[in-house]
């Protein structure tokens, strides 16, 4: 999936569109996608300016964006004004490795369970094939 595809399925946009490209999507299971990382982006301004890195919140956003495409991707369906998909919850982060400008990340996520409206992720973002960070992630969509 290119930009223009992506942005049908998320709402977001800049600066908090945090999915370049979908590499691949198996939909029910998987999704691959990347987030190319510039020093144009804004928080590299205030983060750490000295040693500007990715905030590690903003790492787990991006996976859980890939997630939402997967989940939209399995559902047939297409994100409307009248939803919104949440975050339900976040387990077992952990960063591994900083993330710099220049940097591509690499967002791995698999769907290990829905129930009632609730997808449960593996998520795992990558620069160079090394793990940067990971998570487990719990969203669900709700009427606004």
């Amino acid at each position: 999936m290119d930009i223009h595809e992506i942005l049908t399925y998320l709402p977001h946009r800049y600066p908090f569109l945090l999915v370049d490209r979908v590499l691949s999507c198996e939909p029910g299971k998987t999704i691959t996608a990347i987030k190319n990382v510039t020093i144009n982006e804004p928080f590299f301004e205030g983060h750490f300016p000295h040693f500007p890195v990715m905030p590690g919140v903003l790492i787990i956003e991006a996976m859980a964006q890939a997630a939402a495409i997967l989940s939209f991707k399995t559902m047939g369906t297409r994100p409307d004004d009248k939803s919104v998909y949440y975050f339900a919850g976040i387990d077992n982060a952990r960063f591994k490795k900083p993330v710099f400008a220049g940097d591509q990340l690499v967002l791995q996520v698999e769907i290990t369970r829905t129930m009632k409206g609730v997808w449960k992720y593996k998520a795992q973002a990558k620069v160079d094939d090394v793990l940067a960070a990971e998570a487990d992630l719990m969203c669900t969509l709700r009427a606004i």
